[in-house]
């Protein structure tokens, strides 16, 4: 049987939790001894490395659209502290250092998010769809990913994206980040826009580059163990050399593997394993 957190015993102790996770966070960001990137730069980098966009809202949630509604306004008021941001080499780019004070003058709105393991409604909620995308983004990158946390649970379908199956990356305030950083001789740029339907996302860089980064699947598993059902897929990157398209190398980046929260369609196969496998 799981252990209940001390905050679920005493949930009067949750707020003054959520403080000193916020104050340790922080400071560590100070004291780590890391370069953050800061400096967000009307000049837009010459060579587009990678684009992508997806649409911002997904009317399967089961929730009521206005939550997908505030989660479109939240993201673009973070994406405002993010957008033309550039990382010079020897910085490291940190989700929540780039868009903790984005909020400063214009509050976020209620929107959908996943707090005490529960999604439910909560004050800039919606914001991991733009670490996703950033995530995305960098993994088409040499840069070189310093923190990453995949979702433990998939709580309804996916909306439609160019990325394949278990690229994701939760970000929440305190505990959880994206970093990337920048151990080339290159300076990269994130270029963030909207437009009717979708957030779009560029990386840029101001070297040509000599190699193409891909970024597939293995083929998707799904297992029930102790009364859940498992997602689980390999994620894949593969590098070629520019112009010719030559296999440069092929490996295994990392297994994302998430619970599923929603009813799979009926010709998904459900394998069953025993709680130790």
């Amino acid at each position: 049987m799981q252990r209940k957190r001390i905050t679920e015993i005493f949930p009067w102790l949750l707020p003054l939790r959520k403080k000193q996770r916020l104050l340790c966070f922080y400071l560590g960001l100070r004291i780590d001894r890391n370069r953050y990137a800061e400096k967000q730069s009307e000049t837009v980098l010459p060579y587009p490395l990678f684009e992508t966009a997806c649409p911002m809202i997904n009317t399967q949630t089961g929730f009521d659209t206005v939550y997908q509604e505030n989660k479109v306004f939240n993201l673009k008021l973070a994406s405002k502290a993010i957008n033309k941001l550039v990382i010079l080499p020897g910085e490291t780019f940190s989700f929540w250092k780039t868009v903790r004070y984005a909020d400063k003058h214009t509050p976020y709105k209620d929107g959908l998010g996943v707090s005490d393991g529960k999604l439910q409604v909560v004050p800039g909620g919606g914001l991991c769809q733009l670490s996703n995308l950033l995530f995305w983004l960098f993994l088409h990158t040499p840069l070189t990913i310093t923190e990453r946390h995949g979702h433990k649970m998939k709580e309804f379908p996916e909306p439609p994206s160019d990325a394949p199956m278990g690229v994701d990356a939760t970000v929440y305030d305190g505990w959880l980040d994206l970093k990337v950083t920048n151990n080339t001789d290159a300076t990269f740029q994130i270029v963030i826009s909207f437009d009717e339907n979708n957030i779009c996302g560029t990386i840029r860089t101001d070297t040509p580059q000599t190699e193409a980064i891909g970024i597939t699947n293995g083929k998707p598993v799904y297992c029930r163990q102790g009364g859940k059902i498992f997602e689980e897929v390999d994620i894949l990157q593969n590098i070629t050399s520019l112009p010719d398209g030559k296999c440069i190398s092929s490996k295994l980046l990392y297994r994302n593997r998430c619970e599923i929260g929603y009813d799979l369609p009926a010709d998904i196969e459900v394998v069953n394993r025993k709680e130790s496998e």
